[in-house]
């Protein structure tokens, strides 16, 4: 599977995307995991499963679902996830949604 992570420079993701590796790999899942900014991201999504925002680009969200005309998941890393950091919690939110599609 594989998982955007859009956020405004692309680099304040780089932490979650090491913690979401971890998760993945302790749980043997394949993954591929990349942070962006949104601006790289508006112009790369069709070729990954999921795109998350950051809580910071939350309000891109709109524009971004608009854009993938519905095609690719795209969502928002919940805050208290991106604020602790926390890997675990926002792979299983990207599998979920993956899973789900785009109901």
């Amino acid at each position: 599977m594989k998982i955007l992570l859009a956020c405004n420079a692309g680099m304040s993701t780089s932490m979650l995307v090491q913690r979401m590796n971890q998760a993945a790999q302790a749980r043997n899942i394949e993954a591929t995991i990349m942070a962006v900014p949104i601006s790289q991201a508006m112009s790369i999504y069709p070729e990954w499963d999921i795109v998350l925002l950051g809580p910071q680009v939350r309000h891109q969200l709109k524009a971004f679902v608009a854009k993938s005309g519905g095609v690719t998941p795209i969502g928002v890393i919940d805050m208290r996830d991106y604020g602790t950091m926390n890997g675990e919690n926002v792979l299983n939110t990207a599998i979920d949604m993956i899973n789900r599609g785009n109901d």
